[in-house]
């Protein structure tokens, strides 16, 4: 009797898992930019065969988190302030306009799911977890992004979110008070139930520019810090 074959999903979420786990490592700053990824001590710290993470490389390749160079490896992706200047830039555009939406249409409910990730993030930021308030940082853009009710938007801003993930949770590494990260979305939800635009509009402007400021200004040193570490 001919065996039977196992069936492929089992090496699909084999392959997911690895890739989940990489890029919630990249994306946390578990792994720091320039930080090589040698497959042999990644393969066995996570116990599993050198194929779905090659595959699993090659999918954080083309999302922008990986460098994958022939012959030579892969690296986390070593992003330059020009790199952050554009991701920033083109947040506030996408997130400006969300609002504008939101502001035209009933936000009530927009308003009630933003006061809730606020609160959460208040309760992580009061508890000292850092990778809480990122992660609920994160939630809520993407909230103000996804009540905005239009689907090009959303779709243009799933397409940069994995860096605008990586790079707040590097920002926030650099807040000496994780509470102000919390604090600084109240005056942005204040605004939105207020229907007052060009307040929302300049708070949010100026909440994503002090970020990217705050990233610009110690990025190479970082960079080169993450480079030495690795290379010992």
């Amino acid at each position: 009797m001919q065996a039977q074959a196992l069936p492929s999903i089992d090496n699909k979420s084999l392959r997911e898992r690895v890739l989940n786990a990489l890029r919630d490592a990249i994306v946390h700053g578990e792994f720091r930019p320039g930080q090589p990824l040698i497959e042999t001590e990644l393969a066995a710290q996570m116990g599993v065969s050198r194929a779905p993470l090659r595959e699993a490389l090659q999918i954080l390749s083309k999302e922008g988190l990986v460098e994958v160079v022939p012959y030579h490896g892969a690296t986390v992706r070593a992003l330059d302030t020009r790199d952050i200047e554009e991701l920033y830039s083109l947040r506030i555009v996408l997130e400006t306009f969300a609002a504008r939406l939101v502001i035209e249409t009933d936000g009530d409910d927009a308003s009630r799911a933003l006061r809730s990730c606020y609160a959460e993030m208040l309760a992580a930021a009061e508890a000292g977890d850092l990778t809480g308030v990122s992660r609920i940082d994160r939630r809520f853009h993407d909230t103000l992004i996804a009540m905005a009710g239009h689907k090009l938007l959303e779709t243009t801003w799933n397409a940069v979110s994995l860096r605008v993930r990586y790079v707040m949770a590097l920002r926030n590494r650099r807040n000496r008070d994780i509470r102000q990260i919390a604090y600084n979305h109240l005056p942005i939800i204040e605004a939105l139930e207020a229907r007052d635009f060009a307040r929302v509009s300049a708070l949010l402007e100026a909440h994503i520019a002090s970020s990217r400021d705050l990233l610009v200004e110690g990025w190479d040193m970082m960079v080169q810090a993450a480079s030495q570490d690795s290379a010992t």
